[in-house]
């Protein structure tokens, strides 16, 4: 059981830019939830150091380089779209204890006893109340604690995330930060010149399951959480099986593919059934100009590989990693070009924002007969020691959809893969199966 001790609403340790902050229209049209992620750290129990004290002393003055972050989003022209005003409201910062021990939480699978370690929210408030980003600290009996984190989808992707918790950790370290953010989100703003000029997928509903009219019944499944391993010999398997006709696809690209494919074969697929494989992809070094170091926001597009399942399960592991690497290497310049001018003309960016929460049933749905998978590759996000060094687990905090999945380093640097996923329960044991018999 976790149990509150203390709430505090952490301002900026000093003055910040007020003012009204545009916001491009990529991030116009992403989940207006906060991105739910957790450390675990161990200490000795009798450890004298006072975390809490150094996480908000530290907060205050993360916030006053990252200062977009402190304030709060609003509605304008009725809801449709949506503005930051930078007014240096601050962050949430939640104290609470638990009787339970470290080990007691095992693989760290993202269950409801994860989520309870990390600041819910009440998303049926007015959006100009809530703080854009999230803290809470949990003390364990064991002497260990873990810091839980929500940061707002609309103002950060994972890299941006990154940057501004490793910063945190420099700053609690009695360090100086690395590098100032860029917070000039106008190099996002579509020219008049720019027109949408491709197909775009991604901003299409994606396919429903043969003979279904809708996704509701899909949605409504039980559904459960599993975090399985994969060594770094493992994915080596995998990268010699997919690179057998010299290709030189990459380790997320494979094992990717490998899910992909595992994931058709235990939904029990028809072989005419189209599937979507939904992943974002960075284009900060593909935009031209690049955008300058440091950007701060979402500089990230979703996109999707399209098959059916048919080909993924007949044919070899190249094939799905085939049609993974054409969807990443269709984000050039003129088609982000192409997504930005698609969102400008959209007279409603609030038909694509939605909650990643549990039993949410409107906007798109990416659970069966398709998937999400998410790469946290992000070296930033890792190695947060906030001065008691670093945490022995990073990971998702939630995982609130069929078909929702990570692949995420493992945290002991030996090249191995932790994935961690969400299928519906009727699939999860013969996934399993398929995920390690297949390699």
């Amino acid at each position: 059981m976790v149990t509150l001790k203390a709430s505090h609403e952490e301002k900026p340790a000093g003055d910040t830019p007020g003012g009204i902050m545009y916001i491009p229209e990529l991030d116009q049209a992403i989940a207006i939830t906060h991105a739910p992620t957790i450390y675990f750290y161990r200490l000795e129990k009798e450890s004298e150091i006072n975390a809490a004290k150094i996480l908000k002393d530290s907060l205050g003055k993360a916030l006053v380089v990252f200062y977009p972050l402190a304030g709060r989003l609003q509605y304008i022209d009725q809801g449709l779209r949506m503005e930051l005003d930078c007014n240096s409201m601050g962050a949430l910062f939640l104290e609470a204890e638990s009787e339970a021990k470290i080990d007691d939480y095992e693989d760290f699978r993202p269950t409801p006893d994860i989520r309870a370690l990390i600041p819910s929210v009440d998303y049926n408030k007015p959006i100009h109340e809530l703080p854009l980003v999230l803290v809470q600290l949990t003390k364990f009996s064991c002497g260990g604690i873990s810091v839980g984190l929500g940061i707002s989808h609309v103002l950060a992707d994972g890299l941006a995330a990154g940057h501004f918790i490793s910063n945190w950790a420099r700053i609690a370290r009695g360090e100086q930060i690395d590098h100032i953010p860029f917070l000039d989100r106008t190099k996002l703003r579509p020219e008049e010149s720019w027109a949408p000029s491709f197909d775009q997928p991604e901003f299409k509903p994606p396919p429903l399951l043969i003979g279904h009219s809708s996704n509701l019944e899909e949605r409504k499944k039980k559904t459960t959480v599993a975090v399985l391993k994969l060594s770094e010999s493992q994915i080596q398997e995998l990268k010699k099986r997919a690179n057998s006709t010299n290709s030189t696809f990459t380790r997320y690209e494979v094992v990717a593919a490998h899910v992909w494919r595992c994931a058709c074969k235990a939904r029990g697929h028809k072989s005419e059934q189209v599937t979507n494989m939904r992943f974002a992809v960075d284009f900060r070094n593909r935009v031209k100009p690049p955008l300058p170091k440091g950007y701060f926001g979402n500089a990230v597009l979703p996109t999707v590989a399209i098959a059916t399942s048919g080909e993924l399960v007949s044919k070899p592991l190249a094939y799905a990693s085939g049609k993974i690497r054409q969807a990443k290497e269709k984000i050039t310049n003129e088609y982000i070009r192409s997504s930005l001018a698609f969102l400008k003309n959209e007279p409603n960016l609030s038909r694509f924002r939605h909650l990643h929460i549990a039993g949410y049933t409107e906007g798109f749905f990416y659970g069966n007969p398709n998937i999400v998978i998410t790469s946290w590759s992000i070296a930033s996000l890792f190695g947060a020691d906030f001065g008691w060094g670093k945490e022995i687990y990073f990971g998702p905090g939630t995982l609130a959809f069929d078909g929702k999945s990570f692949i995420i380093p493992n945290n002991n640097e030996d090249g191995s893969f932790v994935f961690a996923l969400c299928l519906q329960v009727e699939h999860m044991n013969t996934f399993k199966k398929f995920f390690y018999e297949d390699i």
